[in-house]
This record gives C-alpha cells, structure tokens and sequence, in this order.
C-alpha cells in the first residue's frame, strides 16, 4: 500500500499535465511530428495576455528559429505529449509557423544504379 504522501506527489503530476493542456488530446503525427519545424510568426503588436507561463516559455524558445518539436522538448522539462499539445494550440492561435518536414526521397532504380556502375568500370577500369 502507498504512503498518502506518495499518492498526493503522484496525482499532482498527473493533474498538472491536465491542467496545462487544458485537457486538450494530441495532435495527429501528420500534423504535428517530431520532426517538424516550429518558429515563432511575426508579432503584430503585442502578444496576447492570456498565455500560460509553459505557452509563453515556448514562444520564447521558438524565437530563436526554426526548432524540431523534439528539440524544443529537449528544452523544456515537461512530457513530450504535453509539448505537442501545446504547440498545436499556439500554432492555431497564429503565434507559430510550422514548416512541414522535408519527404523522403525515393529510392533509386536498382538497374539505373548498375548501369552508371557498368559505365563507371568501362571508362576507369
């Protein structure tokens, strides 16, 4: 059986993290990856007063350039999933621009590949 302290300690994170997304859920990874690129967007004017203290700290992250949700997380102490959600409230607000991760490229055809080496050993020897 737990201490009641242990319990109390427990639960305050968990409602600590509800509380700082609002309740809100995750993003779709199509939105929002690991991998996309976050900046802060222009300001025009001041920024809106009703920003969390976490929101806020994002934003100022965010300044410094283009940042990977990953990386910003990295910066941050709190959960993953917490730091998606709350990028994709700012990013719906208008205080964040999002660069979509570049795709991957294809592969390339294996007999193009054999047909440049063939040529290669032609000419070189």
């Amino acid at each position: 059986m737990t201490a009641p302290e242990e319990f109390e300690l427990s639960a305050a994170g968990l409602v600590r993290a509800y509380v700082i997304t609002k309740g809100r859920g995750l993003p779709d990874d199509d939105q929002l990856s690991l991998i996309t690129l976050l900046t802060a967007a222009p300001e025009k004017g001041q920024r809106a007063p009703r920003l969390s203290p976490e929101e806020e700290r994002l934003l100022d992250i965010c300044s410094a350039g283009y940042l990977s949700v990953a990386e910003i997380a990295g910066h941050t102490r709190l959960p993953l999933g917490v730091v998606r959600i709350i990028l994709a409230g700012l990013t719906e607000g208008g205080h964040l621009v999002t660069r979509p991760p570049v795709p991957r490229a294809r592969k390339a055809d294996r007999a193009i590949l054999e047909e440049v080496l063939n040529g290669l050993y032609t000419k070189f020897g």
